[in-house]
């Protein structure tokens, strides 16, 4: 079994996510540059694909000891990648419609110089983080801003209830470490998990309630 001492460094933290980002496959380690400052990941150099932009900065949150990510890693496209912003407009518009639940007409997508902005409302949450996740993607796509908005009619009290029920439900989260605040219908998670992982799926499962329009993810991390 392998063990770490309970407090990383900077440098460990370091290290780790230069690891980490050697082990996805997706990723060119020598075309990113890494540094850290208490406990805060800056990720530089570039990719060729929004999505792998995406991929490095996941890679940085899972390791053990990162607080937060500073993701300036630039997007330079290969010309094989490069579209119209009339071509990715109509490329994004059909993703959306067969990779997502959303129903058709629900949208609203601008292209601006291969930056994609998604407009329009939904009923669930995580149909909003389904929609960012394909939209990154996208071959020719440089960032993505999402400005779908949630319409709910649960108080925020049946939002608080209906999470905390789900958490128990769900084997990959402790729920009994896991605490559920509700602002109107801001989520907020508190308290303590095993890993980057569990983190994760707690949030996904706080996104699956109807309703939900924005979630603070303040679980910690602490190994056991």
């Amino acid at each position: 079994m392998v063990s770490k001492m309970a407090t990383q460094t900077d440098s460990d933290i370091q290290l780790d996510v230069m690891d980490e980002i050697r082990w996805d496959a997706r990723l060119m380690a020598t075309d990113i540059g890494v540094g850290v400052k208490n406990g805060v990941v800056s990720l530089s150099g570039w990719v060729d694909s929004y999505h792998k932009k995406i991929a490095a900065e996941e890679a940085a949150f899972r390791v053990r000891g990162t607080l937060a990510v500073a993701n300036e890693i630039d997007v330079r496209l290969p010309s094989s990648a490069e579209r119209t912003d009339a071509e990715l407009a109509q490329t994004v518009l059909n993703a959306l419609k067969w990779d997502t639940t959303i129903p058709t007409g629900t949208l609203e997508v601008t292209v601006s110089k291969g930056w994609v902005t998604i407009k329009g409302t939904v009923e669930y949450g995580y149909l909003k983080v389904d929609a960012d996740r394909v939209v990154q993607r996208i071959a020719g796509v440089r960032g993505v801003t999402n400005q779908i908005t949630i319409r709910s009619t649960l108080k925020p009290i049946d939002i608080k209830e209906r999470i905390e029920k789900a958490l128990v439900r769900n084997a990959q989260t402790d729920a009994q470490s896991i605490t559920v605040e509700t602002k109107e219908h801001h989520v907020i998670l508190r308290g303590t998990v095993r890993s980057y992982a569990e983190k994760i799926a707690a949030e996904q499962t706080a996104w699956s309630a109807p309703g939900v329009r924005s979630i603070e993810n303040n679980l910690i991390i602490q190994p056991f």
